[in-house]
């Protein structure tokens, strides 16, 4: 096969496991061999926020283990529909600090750009789950007045692409888009929040290392993995191409109730993102987001947690515990 074969052939394949993500709940319970107990919840949640699970992250799930860590994140369930004092739809007041369509401008130094509304897998504890994605989905003419906003601030140094997922976007796009930023001279970094590389590593591939190659700006790429469990072979290979390119990985994790809120989970975590290049960065406090509340670990036991990690890995290990409070100019540690 030529090389434009095979960069074609890598582009069907994730942008189908892009298409052909699991999206009813039905089906999602059927595959996993859950006990129809579930399912009522699974729709009701559903109704709320909808399912989506692409095939390369199903596959790492235990078929029948509802308590299934990997599950969890995914799986709607009765208590989404539950009011929660304090549980808001803005948990981060994001549309306070919207001043461009697509663009968030909350902390000095830095932006965030809105790069795709669309997400390859829905996590259930999104803060994002009510976010406006319809008002905050500019086309490429209209990245125009953002590209304006930025090249008219000086004091920015660096673009965070966010989404939805930055990478469900086509490489077509994201290659104009970075270029347009690479021409603004102040601007020195493009960090890229993304959980792609993860769910479809496939989504690595020629045509993403391509235009992340050409740019003079630094490169770092967040990932967002929740426990080790999430960290194949596939993705192990993603996390090294990226390497290999010169680009930085950091993760960011949640930290949730059920999934890895105990240190034996944050530990093995921990080690095995190192295995994968990938240093732990941030470990954040749920965001209350309404409908994620059955996800909360309280902020005494998240210290615990954290502090018991500390006497069982390496500093360079252990993420900072952090929440982010609105109109705060950063992230509080805790």
């Amino acid at each position: 096969m030529h090389d434009a074969d095979e960069h074609r052939a890598g582009a069907a394949s994730w942008q189908r496991q892009l298409s052909t993500a699991i999206t009813d709940p039905l089906e999602l319970c059927r595959r996993l061999g859950l006990d129809p107990t579930w399912l009522p919840g699974a729709e009701a949640g559903h109704a709320l926020f909808a399912v989506r699970v692409p095939e390369a992250y199903l596959a790492r799930i235990r078929p029948g283990d509802a308590s299934d860590p990997l599950l969890r994140q995914v799986l709607p369930v009765a208590a989404e529909s539950e009011s929660t004092p304090g549980f808001v739809d803005d948990p981060l007041a994001e549309r306070d600090h919207t001043p461009k369509p697509g663009l968030i401008h909350k902390y000095a130094g830095r932006v965030l750009l809105i790069a795709s509304p669309a997400c390859a897998i829905n996590c259930r504890y999104c803060f994002r789950r009510h976010f406006p994605y319809d008002d905050n989905a500019p086309s490429m003419r209209e990245w125009e007045a953002t590209l304006d906003y930025l090249r008219g601030d000086d004091s920015i140094r660096e673009v965070i692409l966010s989404g939805g997922d930055p990478l469900a976007s086509s490489d077509r796009r994201l290659a104009a888009l970075v270029q347009r930023l690479d021409a603004i001279p102040h601007l020195k970094r493009l960090r890229i929040h993304t959980r792609l590389p993860v769910v479809i590593p496939a989504r690595v591939d020629d045509a993403l290392l391509g235009w992340l190659g050409e740019t003079r700006l630094q490169r770092v790429m967040v990932l967002h993995i929740n426990h080790a469990g999430e960290i194949d072979d596939a993705v192990l290979a993603a996390c090294a191409r990226l390497r290999d390119t010169g680009i930085t990985l950091l993760n960011q994790s949640v930290l949730l109730r059920g999934v890895n809120d105990d240190v034996a989970t944050l530990e093995a975590l921990s080690e095995r993102l190192f295995e994968a290049g990938v240093l732990p960065y941030y470990l954040h406090v749920l965001d209350p987001v309404r409908g994620a509340s059955h996800f909360d670990v309280g902020d005494a036991e998240a210290r615990e947690l954290v502090e018991a990690l500390r006497t069982r890995a390496p500093g360079f290990l252990v993420p900072r515990l952090v929440r982010e409070i609105p109109g705060e100019p950063n992230k509080t540690p805790l």
